[in-house]
């Protein structure tokens, strides 16, 4: 009976979606610690480690229950099998699954004791879908809303409301969960509720999963630590306030960074939106002309040839200053630059060179440039520190500022852990992941 695992408060699973075993097994002792009561092989590690994964949590956690989260599509019955003898207590499989999967899954699950959960992540028709899924004897559904569709925004809370009081079976939710809103979920109707990130990106696992649990018990939202996902534009700004040039390259599958220009003032980072400006080489008219377009936040960025002659200084910095400017960037030079350290304005240039050249108008203003290679448009968002120079489409922003803060996240958890004492090959198992020649 799935009673008899449920009990009677919210059931807390943190799902371990690594692809190392022994990092997974460190941080499932720490989220144990901290209160949660299921524990997930995750589909990463299952792909892996395979059914070890699953061994190796059930000999370490011999009271727990493990999930296996096969995200299974086919050959129900085979792979429900596999995971139940190797000591998995639920197994998952997809709610896009033909019925007979679906029947064959329960079916291994009614022989060996165990019970079947059904993600209906990527389904068309979540209610329709759920409902016929109760009635073919699953035993818990997951309103699961997947990593890639967390980054654009999307939550599981909404189909959570929409469903609860037209079933009766369990219900897990899933997808960017935290503890915010996972005491949200609870208010909603959710049975299990299951977070990822939110536990196991945080350098102190235990404390993160206590502050969770908290959240679900009092059902009270608790400020999120980790795996908050941005929605509005001002969240999204204070993202890429907080995360590195090398991490939204990384977000944007080793997008491309634009280097070999020096900060005016070390240290000082730029993020804003494009006010772009193509000038010719030595013509400063343009790019001076440009402040009368800024608005506050406003990064102008200039293509002057990548010349080495000054088309900015120290008394277009201070107009940038009362403009409230976020930052100027150059491909070209800059002159001034003591002064312009007094202005406080970031600007990032080619070059410092104290000739100038003349205003004469040559250019356009708030027009797409393109700087080594990389189209910039005005709107598009800049970030600029000393790792290089960062162009982010606006019409994805959103997407990559969520991808760079959980990369950011997940290398704060890597950076404890080699502070732990370990090395940074050893944490991610660098050796196994070699490509085989």
């Amino acid at each position: 009976m799935m009673s008899s695992i449920l009990g009677k408060t919210p059931i807390l699973q943190v799902a371990l979606d690594f692809l190392e075993l022994k990092r997974a097994l460190t941080i499932a002792k720490e989220a144990v610690e901290g209160g949660v009561d299921w524990l997930e092989v995750g589909t990463p590690l299952i792909k892996s480690e395979g059914m070890n994964a699953v061994r190796a949590l059930r000999r370490e956690f011999k009271d727990k229950i493990i999930v296996a989260d096969l995200k299974t599509m086919d050959t129900g019955r085979l792979e429900a099998e596999m995971a139940f003898k190797a000591g998995a207590n639920i197994v998952v499989v997809l709610g896009v699954s033909d019925d007979s999967t679906i029947k064959e899954a329960i079916e291994a699950a009614r022989n060996y004791g165990g019970f079947v959960m059904v993600d209906i992540i990527g389904v068309a028709d979540p209610v329709k879908r759920i409902m016929e899924l109760e009635k073919l004897g699953v035993d818990i559904i997951c309103i699961h809303v997947g990593i890639d569709q967390q980054m654009r925004g999307l939550n599981p809370i909404s189909i959570l409301e929409e469903v609860r009081d037209k079933v009766n079976i369990p219900l897990a939710v899933a997808g960017g969960i935290t503890s915010e809103t996972a005491a949200i979920a609870v208010e909603k109707g959710a049975d299990i509720v299951i977070v990822g990130g939110a536990i196991t990106k945080s350098e102190n696992a235990a404390e993160a999963a206590r502050l969770i649990k908290e959240a679900m018990l009092k059902r009270t939202p608790i400020k999120a630590l980790k795996g908050k996902k941005a929605k509005t534009l001002e969240e999204i700004m204070s993202i890429l306030k907080k995360v590195s040039v090398p991490n939204i390259s990384d977000a944007m599958h080793r997008g491309r960074v634009i280097t070999g220009f020096k900060p005016v003032i070390p240290g000082r980072k730029i993020v804003g939106r494009a006010l772009t400006v193509r000038t010719y080489p030595g013509d400063w008219a343009k790019p001076v002309e440009a402040l009368d377009y800024a608005t506050e936040g406003s990064v102008i960025v200039i293509d002057a040839g990548g010349e080495n002659i000054a088309v900015w200084g120290e008394l277009a910095t201070w107009s940038a200053r009362n403009k409230r400017v976020a930052g100027i960037i150059i491909n070209g030079a800059v002159r001034d630059i003591h002064d312009i350290r007094e202005a406080g304005v970031p600007v990032y240039a080619k070059y410092f060179c104290a000739r100038a050249g003349e205003p004469k108008g040559f250019g356009e203003i708030n027009v797409p440039i393109e700087i080594e290679g990389v189209k910039i448009r005005p709107g598009d968002f800049i970030v600029a520190d000393e790792d290089g120079i960062i162009v982010i489409p606006q019409e994805k922003v959103q997407e990559v500022a969520n991808r760079a803060l959980d990369i950011k996240e997940k290398e704060d958890r890597i950076r404890e852990e080699i502070k732990r004492g370990s090395t940074l090959s050893k944490v991610i198992d660098l050796y196994k992941w070699e490509k085989v020649t």
